[in-house]
């Protein structure tokens, strides 16, 4: 990437001022010969759920694999319906059809992107076994609401919380308000690992036995299986090393808000209609901002001139889950979740990490208002 470029991410950027902290973890690890599990992993466990404000953090292979844990420690499997959103990454959707379960999407509020109560008040049915919403982009959904929804009908909340560590909702921190949550250290998040890696995190002892007896191929005690599991662990090494990089996360965080706080002004200053441009909605405070999505009629036309210009964007989701092709046989046709697919049409992200600099942000903000005020 040339000089002038800006780019969607920096992670080399991020790692630099760790690298010598980074390499001495590191070698730490490979001397110890403790590679699976040990004191590394169950170390970082207990920093990550201080960190979350949890009872119980279990380090699993990637956030993917997360959601397999908690699906599969709860029994979810064929005949089963799991209520999500269609407006996220594949995972979300796709671990519900890797357990034989099916997935029942249910739209989007058009403000923040995240699953909309009402649809999913009249998405369950006798089959639902359990409501999986998503904390897109680091903002919490409405976890009273759906709380309160999954109560009544007697089932789970899995919190898919793969963009959103950090982030506090209305009645609690993000990652404690389900029967489990699933995060991602996938290396373009605010806390990025150095490859995959996630976790599970719940508040009940119980169910956090059942998710680590499900990382380790249903093993409890070792070579003994009553349950089906998988081999989900985390590295020692991807623990070490998320060890290093999370009491700075607090700051980088910081600077995301900042970033998101400079956006918000700008474009709302800048007398563009709604239409052509509208920043993001803040439900709650404590968004963590993993992505800044903005909406314009003019996506396309403006992602080219952005590239034109050097400054990288990405489209988050240009295909919603209910259109994806391998979900043609749920029956879901197009218009069947509007205020999704309108955003897969609209929803651009620009840059937004903490190393981005004003600088930098100027020449982006710019270079929006310009090219959608002519």
């Amino acid at each position: 990437m040339s000089d002038d470029a800006i780019p969607m991410l920096d992670v080399a950027a991020q790692n630099g001022p760790l690298i010598d902290r980074l390499t001495e973890k590191a070698a730490d690890v490979i001397r110890s010969g403790r590679y699976i599990l040990g004191p590394e992993v169950a170390a970082f466990e207990r920093e990550v759920a201080d960190y979350i404000g949890v009872e119980h953090a279990i380090g699993v292979s990637s956030g993917t694999d997360a959601l397999m844990v908690a699906l599969m420690a709860l029994g979810i499997g064929p005949g089963d319906e799991v209520i999500t959103t269609p407006f996220t990454f594949f995972a979300t959707a796709g671990c519900i059809a890797r357990v034989g379960a099916t997935p029942v999407f249910a739209d989007i509020r058009p403000d923040t992107f995240n699953i909309d109560v009402e649809q999913v008040a009249v998405a369950v049915t006798e089959r639902t076994r359990a409501i999986l919403p998503v904390h897109l982009f680091g903002q919490s959904c409405d976890m009273e609401g759906l709380s309160a929804i999954a109560t009544k009908h007697g089932v789970p909340v899995i919190e898919d919380a793969a963009q959103a560590i950090g982030t506090q909702s209305a009645i609690g921190p993000v990652g404690s308000l389900g029967a489990y949550a699933c995060f991602s250290f996938f290396p373009s998040k605010n806390l990025g690992g150095f490859g995959d890696g996630g976790l599970v995190t719940t508040m009940d002892s119980v169910l956090a036995n059942k998710a680590r007896v499900m990382r380790a191929h249903g093993s409890n005690p070792k070579y003994h299986h009553a349950v089906v599991g998988g081999n989900f662990r985390i590295d020692a090494l991807q623990a070490a090393l998320l060890r290093v990089k999370l009491p700075e996360l607090e700051a980088w965080t910081a600077r995301r808000r900042e970033n998101a706080a400079r956006y918000d002004a700008a474009f709302s200053a800048s007398g563009l209609e709604q239409s052509l441009l509208r920043p993001p909605s803040r439900a709650f405070e404590d968004h963590i901002y993993n992505q800044y999505v903005i909406r314009t009629s003019r996506r396309d036309e403006l992602q080219a001139h952005l590239h034109a210009e050097k400054i990288a964007t990405a489209i988050y989701y240009p295909v919603p889950l209910h259109r994806q092709e391998c979900f043609a046989n749920l029956g879901y046709r197009e218009g069947s979740l509007p205020v999704s697919e309108q955003a897969s049409r609209e929803v651009l992200a620009l840059p937004i990490f903490a190393g981005l600099g004003q600088a930098r942000q100027d020449r982006i903000i710019d270079t929006v208002i310009a090219f959608l005020g002519q």
